[in-house]
């Protein structure tokens, strides 16, 4: 019998084919499982995303005719089972073969599983000998060695050279850790809480309050998370409302605000916060947050951020703009494979509008916050060149002093970069409208 964890591995890979995000498809094939089997579903999937590239440039030779000439979902098997025989030491040998085999079996037929298990043995066999050799061209030896799309370790090398490209692409690589914000407590009084609970806590980088559990730690399961004292949030997304420095007893408007954390984090300061989202369903998930963290002056509404000027006007407006997401691949593993160069030009003209949109919604004197987590300059400084070259009546304005470290200020803008601050990647500009 085929486990459940990798059936679940498997749908899921079929899900992400189909057009689904990663964190739904899992969230959807991985719901019966207990949480230890979820944990390492999880690990699984997430873990052969990240090294793709280069699971194929091991599997390409071994297969005759190249892996393209079969069936994607017998291929994603094959890169889940070597990324068991390779990755992951809890697993023997016989059963990270055996297991796909079976899977393919079930799902391919007795041919494919006989595929399956050459190309899996031959494997393990000359698990010592030397992989096939790496192109000449750096680029894409480094793509390929690293598991990213050639094109964009191409932009990355011509923008910061080769050394630091590779550093980013081994931070892509590792596993996002699990970092909670205080809520309601200090952070000494959270850390206790969690401690008690036997979690092992640490510090994280550019934000004091903040703490990063252990890996493997079921947060849900947590007094603190239940009692409403702690929720989620990387220091790059904090950062970004430190850096906005809302003025305390603002009325405020986050867009594009599901999950939430940002809206938790200017509920901190504001008078009351407009949390709006196009999509009811990831609403649901930033409800559920307003409900435990009991945030009665945050009301979540679905609302088009192209639509801002219907919510009404406030004193700062924060814009969390639908992006690549190239700042956070360490945490969503699929979309590098998913993303497209055309990709680009198709977000910066939704970024434009957007944010048009949004300064509509700012009161004369007001704030107007635009952030992403891509690290590609078309979605961020370009963006916020062409809007001030269109607005003359708005400046960029850096935030107070101390705001932030000044090790991610860059020209008055955020510029957080996982390669040079060991956090999820972000950018964030402060624009201030002319009074009236």
């Amino acid at each position: 019998m085929v486990t459940d964890t990798r059936v679940a591995a498997a749908d899921t890979l079929a899900d992400l084919r189909g057009g689904m995000l990663l964190d739904a498809a899992f969230d959807r094939r991985a719901a019966a499982l207990d949480p230890r089997d979820r944990r390492w579903t999880q690990e699984l999937v997430w873990g052969m995303l990240r090294r793709r590239g280069f699971i194929d440039h091991l599997l390409a030779p071994r297969v005759k005719g190249g892996i393209a000439r079969l069936d994607s979902d017998l291929t994603d098997l094959l890169r889940l089972g070597t990324y068991q025989l390779f990755h992951m030491g809890s697993v023997p040998t016989y059963a990270a073969i055996a297991q796909t085999v079976e899977l393919a079996k079930h799902r391919h037929g007795i041919g494919a599983s006989k595929l399956v298990n050459a190309v899996l043995r031959r494997l393990d066999r000359e698990r010592d000998e030397p992989a096939a050799a790496l192109p000449t061209d750096p680029v894409e030896a480094l793509a390929i060695e690293l598991s990213h799309p050639r094109w964009l370790v191409a932009r990355w090398v011509a923008r910061w050279g080769a050394d630091e490209t590779r550093s980013l692409l081994e931070s892509n690589n590792r596993e996002g850790s699990l970092i909670v914000r205080p809520w309601g407590v200090v952070r000494e009084q959270l850390e206790a809480m969690l401690e008690a609970a036997g979690v092992h806590v640490s510090d994280v980088p550019l934000v004091g309050d903040s703490l990063q559990l252990a890996s493997g730690t079921l947060l849900t399961s947590l007094g603190a998370f239940q009692q409403g004292r702690c929720f989620v949030q990387d220091p790059a997304a904090t950062l970004v409302t430190q850096y906005a420095a809302v003025p305390a007893g603002a009325k405020v408007a986050d867009l594009c605000a599901a999950p939430g954390g940002k809206t938790v984090e200017l509920a901190r300061t504001a008078s009351y916060v407009t949390s709006a989202d196009s999509s009811e369903a990831r609403l649901q998930r930033l409800q559920e947050t307003i409900d435990r963290l009991e945030l009665d002056h945050v009301t979540a509404v679905v609302c088009d951020a192209r639509d801002a000027a219907s919510l009404g006007t406030f004193d700062a407006v924060l814009v969390d703009a639908p992006c690549t997401g190239t700042g956070t691949f360490r945490r969503h593993p699929d979309a590098r494979w998913r993303l497209r160069v055309s990709d680009l030009a198709v977000m910066a003209a939704a970024q434009r509008t957007i944010l048009r949109a949004a300064a509509d919604a700012v009161v004369p004197g007001g704030l107007l916050i635009y952030s992403t987590c891509s690290l590609e300059p078309e979605e961020n400084d370009a963006q916020i060149e062409a809007f001030l070259a269109e607005h003359p009546e708005w400046t960029l304005e850096p935030p107070p002093e101390g705001a932030v470290p000044a090790a991610v200020l860059d020209a008055g803008r955020l510029r957080v970069l996982p390669q040079r601050h060991g956090t999820d990647g972000s950018f964030a500009a402060r624009l201030r409208r002319g009074a009236a």
